[in-house]
């Protein structure tokens, strides 16, 4: 029996771009941002009701949050709930360069 070839896939791309989103470089930003205060609640194994009091927000949003919908919330409130969650967040501003994003976000540990 011949053996099945694995898929092929391709690790840090956009999927939001894949799509062909206007808005995908932003989007992908949301995604970076909300997946970090998505870490941060896992690691710190925080309850939802919880996090909701320290990110100020109500039980459903931060549902919405942590089920990865992070396009219902703006730039700047994911760098408020960060900022909340004792968080530095740095913004790094370089010319761009034909071919790379036009925005990027890089998580320390």
């Amino acid at each position: 029996m011949a053996r099945k070839k694995d898929p092929e896939y391709e690790i840090g791309g956009n999927v939001f771009a894949d799509l062909g989103l206007d808005d995908a470089d932003e989007l992908l930003t949301r995604a970076h941002l909300g997946h970090a205060v998505r870490l941060i609640q896992k690691g710190r194994k925080l309850k939802q009701r919880e996090i909701a009091g320290l990110l100020g927000i109500d039980q459903a949003e931060v549902s919405r949050l942590m089920n990865g919908q992070y396009h219902l919330f703006a730039e700047g409130q994911l760098f408020a709930f960060l900022k909340a969650l004792e968080q530095k967040v740095t913004i790094h501003v370089s010319r761009h360069h034909k071919g790379e994003r036009y925005q990027e976000v890089t998580l320390a540990n």
